[in-house]
């Protein structure tokens, strides 16, 4: 397994351009099984283990996928088969997104239960709810979940603002004839991008970004020529990437308005954040103010950014607290950063933070995307060379990251 080898007390300087988003390609690139036409989805992150899993499904359930660069074509390749491997499903959980398409197009679908993962259980049974409410009927077949009857246009109500059961329920309802309203969305930029995707096939599609989002079907979708938005996650690790550094970076291709509450604390703990048309400039000079603060839905504090977060707060000049709501098993990086000098008493769902003036680079292994983007921004900072492992973690996520760090001074290499 790969490792990063980081000197770090290096300060982060110049300039780097975003990938596209990585959970907003996830379901486009899914969406193009409502068509038979082909589809060109550009500004993908190619690079990524995930999107490349997602290929593999694509092309496992019938259809073909060509690559070139950030541009992925998809077309059909032979007719589509509505099972999904398991072998597949339990590398990566968005494989779950294949139910919605398929069994609105086919009325018949079986996926495998994903299991669980490090951050916690993440049960699919709000997407499985919300089929049903559509009619579908749920069976359990040797570990697999069979979804079958035809679904019909209709009110879904979700228990909570899930992003792939509100992913999975558009998909569906763009593939019905006549109006699904779902209640209780989810308000992610992602959601967004998925319904302009949907509408470029030809569903009508309102209230995307809002708490209740209006799809009108129609049977025959088409190809579509869709840009997947920038990585609003990737920009906020390396927004605290600079912070922690105490460098200067601008972002190229940012959207502000996605990262209102990550700037918003930002400012709070003393960073200097200018917002431009299409970039962010975040500078800091000194350690952070402390500043506490809870995870939640969008427009919350995003749940992916807690971790680099609490990393940048190790150094903070005081007590701060770091409440994660989302997901039930999210501080595994605080081990990690104890290795390093961090101060982080983790109890049930809050994390506390006593700064310390500085952080040393020590072995450390990434558990999970996001603890180990934390694990990068804590290395970074750290005096002395940090050995992360496990950094295919870090690659399900974030594109060539060693390559853009090393761009803007970090000192940091792959070793195989």
């Amino acid at each position: 397994m790969d490792r990063f080898l980081i000197d770090g007390a290096h300060p982060l300087r110049g300039v780097l351009r975003l990938s596209g988003s990585k959970n907003a390609a996830l379901p486009i690139l899914l969406a193009t099984l409502l068509t038979d036409e082909p589809c060109v989805i550009e500004n993908v992150p190619t690079r990524l283990r995930d999107i490349r899993f997602t290929f593999r499904v694509l092309e496992a359930v019938g259809k073909r996928v060509e690559v070139l660069g950030s541009r992925v074509r998809v077309h059909a390749n032979k007719p589509l088969k509505t099972r999904a491997p398991y072998e597949l499903v339990k590398q990566m959980r968005a494989s779950v997104l294949v139910a919605g398409p398929l069994l609105a197009r086919f009325g018949w679908v079986r996926v495998p239960i994903p299991g669980g993962c490090a951050i916690g259980l993440r049960p699919i049974d709000i997407h499985l709810q919300a089929f049903e409410d559509l009619g579908a009927r749920r069976t359990l077949d040797q570990g697999d979940i069979i979804l079958d009857s035809p679904l019909r246009a209709g009110p879904v109500r979700l228990k909570f603002p899930s992003v792939g059961a509100t992913e999975n329920l558009m998909m569906a309802a763009a593939a019905l004839p006549g109006v699904t309203t779902i209640r209780n969305a989810a308000r992610e930029p992602e959601i967004e991008d998925l319904a302009r995707c949907l509408i470029g096939m030809g569903a009508r599609v309102s209230g995307a970004g809002s708490a209740t989002v209006v799809v009108r079907g129609c049977r025959t979708l088409r190809g579509v020529v869709h840009s997947v938005i920038p990585d609003r996650i990737e920009a906020g690790t390396f927004m605290l990437a600079a912070a922690a550094t105490q460098g200067s970076l601008r972002l190229l291709d940012a959207q502000p308005a996605h990262l209102k509450a990550v700037t918003a604390a930002l400012r709070r703990a003393g960073a200097v954040v200018r917002e431009g048309k299409g970039d962010i400039l975040v500078s800091m000079k000194g350690r952070p103010r402390p500043v506490s603060l809870s995870t939640s839905p969008y427009p919350g504090f995003p749940t992916d950014l807690q971790a680099p977060w609490l990393a940048w707060m190790c150094l903070a000049r005081g007590r701060s607290r770091v409440r994660e709501t989302v997901f039930e098993n999210r501080f595994l990086h605080a081990a990690e950063l104890g290795r390093m000098g961090g101060r982080v008493a983790v109890s049930a769902d809050t994390a506390v933070v006593e700064g310390v003036p500085a952080l040393s680079g020590a072995p450390i292994m990434a558990s999970d995307i996001r603890a180990g983007a934390a694990l990068v921004v804590a290395a970074l900072a750290a005096r002395g060379r940090s050995i992360i492992q496990r950094v295919y973690h870090i690659d399900r996520g974030y594109e060539r990251v060693e390559a853009k760090l090393r761009s803007v001074g970090a000192r940091i290499r792959r070793v195989k």
